[in-house]
């Protein structure tokens, strides 16, 4: 087991990585930008280190600070949680020619998965099911494009095949349409992701966001935990998670669940890494993968007793997975909630000084959030101030935990979208279970403020 490790990240994963290093009687090493200076993590940190004023190329997404601050504080391995630098193959490499062990896949796994096209290839060469679309990038040719739309069926969707973050895509319905919309993603994926490969997929009128949650080790061993549903999300990003899936067959969780097994011993994947895919008509269709911890980890954590984060550590130290399938039992249900410091309904940002704060409790209840009573959440980053999670032995006694637990959480000096979760929890619709992922764009269309 390593003795010291670097956390090259921020908010609420930051302190999630650091509870688990004192677990695993690690040293903790905390970087942190100007802005960050009064974090949590940060005061609670045996050593932090200051890596650049706030903007995050200046900092989180500085690579030589990242590593500079490893050698200097003699950390072993870098955790890079979630965003940033998570799914950057670049960094890792850096970080393993340095001579720190990244705790994540390797840097062929990342570039592999972290390719739309080559990740859709890889995956149906392991015998994963894909959406229906082209086999591989999109040529310049209007003809042969135009023939391939016709051949997968409208509405289609281009895709950057760099993408991420529900970024360059562009839904088409008619020919018409098509040659523009791919050159506009083009331009748009080369802008974004210095990439400007796109690939066409069949649109998927009203499917459900399901991802699988897979660990592997260096050994060729790997297991799935299970199921997420994500599907509540708005401008693809998600806002509701839980575990498991409501109404979906357990057989077809098992079938999905050992082919992204077999994938990740084909391709020699180590770490903690989540398949999505589209369910639709009681078939799954993959999307991407995941090379790293997600935000929704918890809920997969609360169902299956595993400690996702502590067994990356782990893995990443060379150690074996300490479970095989047969131990993996889930129990019971669990729903999360994202926190974000934002207006709950026109969703613009709200940083600010927090001038109350009070986190719920109970049986089943667990937060994991970065911030206190007067912390300032800086403008620079992501909206997201922290998770409530809970779990129950039933769907129903969870989201009963969740209304409780979201009517005790206060925060108050920012605006945040508390307000939206305590009106989706009573939702009838989300009730039932089995929401798909345009229902909460079309709830809010009928819930303008």
């Amino acid at each position: 087991m390593f003795k010291k490790i670097l956390v090259a990240n921020r908010g609420e994963i930051a302190l999630r990585i650091q509870r688990a290093c004192r677990e695993l009687g690690v040293k903790a090493v905390m970087v942190y930008s100007e802005a960050d200076r009064e974090a949590k993590y940060v005061k609670l940190a045996e050593e932090a280190v200051c890596i650049g004023p706030p903007p995050s190329p200046q900092s989180y997404l500085n690579m030589p600070a990242i590593i500079s601050a490893a050698e200097v504080t003699d950390a072993e391995a870098i955790h890079p949680g979630y965003g940033f630098l998570s799914e950057n193959a670049d960094f890792a490499e850096r970080v393993e020619k340095s001579g720190f062990q990244f705790i994540g896949p390797t840097p062929d796994n990342i570039r592999t998965m972290g390719d739309k096209v080559s990740a859709k290839q890889a995956m149906i060469k392991a015998g994963v099911p894909c959406v229906p679309g082209s086999e591989g990038e999109l040529p310049d040719d209007p003809v042969i494009i135009r023939r391939t739309a016709k051949a997968v069926g409208y509405p289609v969707i281009i895709k950057a095949a760099g993408g991420g973050g529900g970024r360059g895509m562009r839904v088409v319905h008619t020919e018409a349409a098509l040659i523009n919309a791919v050159q506009m993603t083009k331009a748009e994926a080369g802008a974004a992701f210095g990439n400007p490969a796109v690939y066409m997929e069949k649109f998927l009128q009203n499917p459900r966001h399901i991802e699988i949650q897979i660990l592997a080790d260096k050994h060729r061993n790997a297991v799935y935990l299970g199921e997420r549903d994500c599907s509540m999300q708005r401008r693809h990003q998600k806002v509701i998670e839980e575990a498991p899936a409501p109404g979906i067959p357990r057989k077809l969780i098992e079938k999905i669940g050992e082919r992204c097994v077999a994938a990740c011993k084909k391709i020699g994947y180590r770490g903690a890494g989540t398949f999505e895919f589209l369910y639709e008509n009681g078939e799954f269709y993959f999307i991407e993968m995941n090379t790293r911890v997600q935000v929704e980890h918890p809920v997969t954590e609360l169902i299956s007793g595993v400690d996702i984060v502590k067994t990356q550590i782990m893995v990443a130290a060379g150690e074996k997975l300490p479970f095989a399938q047969r131990d993996i039992v889930l129990r019971g249900h669990a729903i999360e909630c994202r926190v974000n410091a934002e207006d709950p309904y026109k969703f613009v940002p709200s940083p600010g000084r927090i001038t109350m704060w009070h986190a719920p409790g109970g049986p089943g209840v667990r937060v994991d959030s970065h911030v206190y009573t007067n912390y300032f959440v800086p403008p620079n980053y992501d909206s997201m101030i922290g998770k409530i999670i809970v779990h129950g032995d039933t769907r129903e006694q969870a989201l009963a935990r969740m209304r409780t637990a979201l009517l005790e959480t206060v925060v108050e000096g920012i605006n945040t979208n508390i307000p939206l979760h305590r009106e989706l929890m009573v939702d009838a619709k989300f009730m039932d279970g089995g929401t798909n992922i345009h229902y909460l764009e079309e709830w809010l269309s009928h819930h303008k403020r």
